[in-house]
């Protein structure tokens, strides 16, 4: 595993372009696996990008408003601009719409690398008529990523009306072009519909070793219950710069509401939430 070349493409956001603990643990802990450019679709200033200064071979902060996709092609262009591509064994795409890792990343490193394809994502979405790696972490073998048509596509990343669109073009059309192309994908989970979103708890416990941030703010907050379990359980560090950070994106109030242990009012939002569902349908 240590003689695997590995450079992790990340692309972060921040609507006040800080660079908080959580996004400072999370690189930290993949420069252990391989070299880091952190590319923000953020304004954010010289003080904030030499956080992970130390972290990172190279670090950028300007809105450009293409999303992930946007971040992963800037990265991109600076790796080929500087011909370092050909010196890495695998590309990885990895983006700060997690929080993580919550355990050692070492298992989950080897996990996604074993995987006989030439592609592979932390997650595989499955839906009724289609399926996808989702984008937040995924791996590229050098066929891949070294190849015309990989370079056509994240060089054409382009600004999209709305993010659905995004997620169709770009997250969606990854793993349509690599087929495309003859090359083959997996992923180390497989999981329906948004199961990802909706299960921190059963996820953590399958050994993933990330929630995903809109848990945070799914189901009217009757998903604390579970991001309790993952935070009591999971790295000590790790812990403290998730709530950190949830602090600072969804403020120390809602957070506070969000992790009550209360039993009765963990009860009554999962019973609301509950009511609201079957309404709707």
């Amino acid at each position: 595993m240590s003689n695997i070349k590995r450079l992790f493409l990340f692309a972060g956001y921040d609507k006040d372009g800080i660079i908080d603990d959580a996004l400072v643990y999370y690189i930290k802990t993949l420069s252990k696996f391989g070299d880091v450019i952190l590319c923000m679709d953020s304004n954010c200033p010289v003080s904030e990008l030499n956080k992970v200064n130390k972290y990172t071979i190279a670090r950028m902060g300007r809105r450009h408003y293409e999303y992930d996709f946007g971040s992963y092609k800037r990265a991109y262009e600076y790796a080929k601009k500087h011909d370092i591509l050909r010196n890495y064994d695998v590309l990885y795409l990895v983006n700060d719409s997690v929080y993580g890792p919550t355990i050692a990343l070492n298992k989950t490193i080897a996990n996604i690398e074993k995987l006989p394809t030439d592609a592979s994502g932390m997650v595989v979405s499955k839906h009724k008529t289609h399926e996808f790696m989702e984008s937040w972490f995924v791996r590229l073998n050098k066929n891949v990523f070294t190849s015309d048509w990989f370079d056509d596509f994240i060089t054409s990343v382009t600004r999209q009306t709305d993010k659905t669109l995004v997620t169709i073009k770009y997250e969606h059309g990854l793993s349509n072009l690599i087929k495309n192309n003859g090359c083959t994908w997996s992923g180390v989970y497989e999981f329906h519909g948004r199961y990802t979103y909706n299960n921190p708890t059963k996820l953590f416990k399958k050994g993933c070793p990330f929630i995903k941030k809109s848990s945070f703010v799914r189901h009217n907050g009757a998903l604390g219950f579970e991001i309790n379990y993952v935070l009591k359980h999971c790295d000590k560090t790790a812990s403290r710069a998730i709530i950190n950070s949830a602090n600072h994106t969804y403020t120390r109030k809602y957070v506070s509401w969000l992790l009550t242990k209360n039993p009765l009012s963990v009860f009554l939002r999962g019973a609301k939430y509950a009511i609201q569902k079957s309404r709707k349908k």
